[in-house]
């Protein structure tokens, strides 16, 4: 139940300019400024080409988004732009554009022009779901890219994009801050050099200086982005990898471009820090594959921009100390452990409840994986996703260790501890606890402790203070098949033996859940469960 406790743990967290500009944002209406577009500004350097995803439109007025196919109507008033009977993340996808800079967009130019005009014609300035700040801010800039790109934007679409980016001038996202705020800034500068005015110029300068102002705060000195989200660290990494671009290409403010280029470096070392063997994200916090472009396709970005390559793969222990996660690798293993926060104080809507979880590949294959993520929005499944029995971590008494409700929204959190790491000659160790189950009866820490050897991984729980109800939850990748019973059993995939495991402390069982590597995604697994009767769990894993 949302309880006064609960809003005021959440609440609490919030900066007085997020609270004051919450209101704001919800009592102002500008009204839209419909005056001419100013006129083109001529680059001086070259347009890289830059980060591409995969083809969204499979047909002039279809598209498939979040896996999930749709068609716009033109029967509906709207044309289909806001079909209430669709999630609010698909109509997102469908105002943002992307698939005028996604492979081969060369081919489906035609159907283009005549989506720009569709969309032009069906939704009226600042009424609608395009008109919100996030997909507008996504939209400019995708206009702009296509446009640099050789796209000749039709003279309505020109006039339109001056209108957009005047309404998202007077409508920064100053009260959600994180990644929207900088997606915002990223569109005004787009817009700022794309047009060449004095008030382009006033564009370009108010999104220079929330971009100033955040990036020394939101990308942290080990580079990576402060959500804590490697999805949205890569989407951020693609925003500078474009503002470096831009910038480049005419010639614009050198000292915004030297503070943008200094983190693109740090920025691709932590993606591929925090990146399996096989090249893709882990799935900490809310992140799937196949919303931000893939690490290897930013990486060749970044070498086209001259940024050099991040691909050597990181050895030993790397430990990203100002977020808080580590990456150990040891032979044919490598193991990725959150001893992070949630994420931001003020700002940890893309949290889970997955304190001290893990990932784990063997031999380049994922063999352990958080669960992932499905849907956004406010239901149950939702919910439950973001919990912590959706991870490969403990649970006290059933509950989270971070209280995550509603869709975007964390009360209270838990804090990570104790971090210690030795590297021996045949075994590496981490240690470390988290106290977010505090607020039960006697104040229990939740220890853990990593040790991988050549051939072996123990993960050894302990909780403090009285006797709890915990269980330890490892969720195995789809295709690996679990076997045994109580102490002892293995994991097999297409056949072959991959792993056998034993319960040392607690009592094993094997369950049926749901992987979501991908939004609108849902694939059937495996999980290993250890019931622990002493407030101590121990589960070795022998792979060697």
């Amino acid at each position: 139940m949302h309880t006064p406790g609960l809003y005021w743990r959440t609440i609490r967290h919030l900066t007085a300019r997020q609270i004051f500009g919450r209101v704001w944002f919800r009592l102002y209406r500008p009204r839209p400024d419909l005056r001419p577009a100013p006129p083109l500004r001529v680059p001086v350097g070259v347009w890289r080409n830059p980060a591409q995803r995969l083809p969204a439109m499979t047909g002039p007025s279809a598209f498939t988004f979040l896996n999930e196919g749709g068609l716009l109507d033109p029967h509906q008033a709207d044309g289909g732009w806001d079909d209430p009977a669709r999630s609010k993340l698909w109509r997102y996808n469908l105002h943002y554009f992307d698939d005028l800079n996604a492979e081969h967009a060369d081919a489906r130019r035609d159907w283009h022009l005549a989506l720009i005009r569709d969309w032009i014609r069906h939704n009226p300035p600042g009424q609608g779901t395009g008109w919100e700040p996030f997909p507008t801010s996504l939209r400019i800039v995708n206009w702009i890219k296509a446009a640099l790109g050789g796209f000749a934007l039709p003279a309505d679409a020109l006039v339109s994009l001056a209108i957009q980016t005047r309404w998202l001038s007077r409508q920064v996202e100053h009260h959600l801050s994180g990644n929207h705020l900088l997606a915002n800034a990223k569109a005004l500068c787009f817009a700022g050099v794309f047009f060449q005015s004095a008030e382009a110029d006033g564009w370009f300068k108010q999104g220079r200086q929330i971009l100033q102002r955040q990036l020394p705060a939101q990308i942290l000195p080990d580079g990576g982005h402060y959500e804590l989200s490697p999805m949205y660290h890569a989407l951020v990494l693609e925003d500078l990898l474009d503002l470096a671009n831009l910038t480049r290409c005419f010639g614009a403010d050198d000292a915004l471009r030297r503070q943008i280029e200094a983190r693109i470096g740090p920025m691709c070392a932590w993606l591929k820090a925090l990146g399996h063997p096989d090249g893709d994200i882990a799935f900490f916090n809310d992140a799937v594959l196949g919303i931000a472009p893939a690490p290897t396709a930013l990486n060749a970005y970044a070498e086209r921009l001259g940024f050099g390559s991040a691909a050597t793969t990181p050895t030993g222990v790397t430990h990203l100390k100002q977020s808080g996660y580590l990456r150990v690798a040891r032979g044919s293993a490598v193991l990725l452990i959150d001893a992070a926060k949630v994420g931001p104080e003020h700002q940890p809507g893309h949290a889970h409840a997955d304190t001290l979880s893990f990932e784990l590949s063997l031999d380049n294959k994922r063999v352990l994986v958080n669960s992932g993520t499905s849907e956004y929005g406010t239901g149950p499944e939702r919910l439950r996703q973001r919990g912590t029995a959706a991870h490969n971590t403990l649970t006290i008494n059933g509950r989270n260790s971070s209280e995550v409700w509603s869709g975007f929204r964390v009360g209270r959190r838990a804090y990570p501890r104790d971090l210690h790491i030795v590297q021996g000659e045949h075994d590496t160790y981490v240690t470390a606890s988290h106290d977010g189950y505090r607020f039960l009866p006697g104040s229990p820490l939740h220890h853990r402790r990593w040790r991988l050897g050549a051939g072996m991984l123990t993960i050894q729980d302990g909780v403090s203070g009285p006797l709890q109800q915990t269980e330890a939850r490892y969720h195995f990748a789809p295709g690996i098949q679990l076997h045994g019973h109580d102490k002892c059993g293995f994991a097999e995939q297409d056949g072959c033996l991959l792993l056998r495991w034993e319960a040392v402390e607690g009592c094993a069982r094997i369950e049926q859940y749901t992987h979501h590597p991908r939004f609108g995604v849902s694939l059937p697994a495996q999980c290993l469960t250890l019931a622990c009767a002493t407030n101590r769990a121990t589960l070795r894993l022998i792979f060697a």
